[in-house]
C-alpha cells in the first residue's frame, strides 16, 4: 500500500508533510536561513535608491526655480544617476544573493548622497556641509564603483 504524501512550504519557514490516507500531519520547523536577511537588504537598498531618485528630482526643480545654480543641478544629476545604478545593484544582489553587492550598493548610495548634499548646500547657501564632505563623498563613489567592478569580476570567475 502506498502512502500519498504532500509537501508544502509555508511562509514561516516550515515544511509540513501530510499523510492524506490517515489524515496525519507532521510539521517540522526549519532553521532560519540567512536568506531572509539577504532578501531584506536589497529591498532596503532599492528603497534608499528610490528616495535618492525622488531627492534628485526635487533638487533639480529647486535648482532651476530657486537659483541653486550649477552646483544644485550637478547635485541633482549625481543623485539621479546613482539612484538608477543603486536600483540595478539591488536587483542583481537580490537575484545573486550577494552580500558584497549590497554592501557596495550602500557605499555607492552613501557617497552620492554625501557628495550631492555638500554640492547642494554650497549651491543654495554658499556654505559647506562640513569640511571635505564633497571629496569624501566623491572618493567613496569612486571606490564603490571600483569595488563593484571587482565584485562582478570575481563572480565571473566562479
Amino acid at each position: 500500500m502506498a502512502i500519498d504524501l504532500a509537501s508544502q512550504t509555508c511562509n514561516m519557514g516550515e515544511v509540513r508533510c501530510v499523510d492524506k490516507s490517515a489524515g496525519a500531519s507532521l510539521t517540522k520547523e526549519l532553521p532560519r536561513a540567512p536568506e531572509a536577511v539577504l532578501n531584506r537588504a536589497p529591498a532596503l537598498l532599492a528603497a534608499s535608491a528610490a528616495l535618492m531618485g525622488a531627492g534628485g528630482v526635487a533638487l533639480a526643480a529647486l535648482a532651476t526655480h530657486r537659483n541653486g545654480g550649477e552646483l544644485g543641478r550637478t547635485a541633482a544629476l549625481f543623485l539621479l544617476l546613482h539612484a538608477a545604478a543603486c536600483l540595478g545593484v539591488a536587483a542583481h544582489a537580490r537575484i545573486a544573493r550577494s552580500p558584497a553587492l549590497v554592501a557596495v550598493g550602500f557605499a555607492l548610495a552613501a557617497g552620492a548622497t554625501l557628495f550631492a548634499a555638500d554640492l547642494a548646500t554650497s549651491g543654495f547657501t554658499g556654505e559647506r556641509l562640513f569640511p571635505f564632505a564633497a571629496p569624501i563623498g566623491g572618493s567613496t563613489m569612486i571606490l564603490a564603483w571600483a569595488a563593484l567592478a571587482a565584485v562582478f569580476a570575481l563572480a565571473a570567475r566562479r
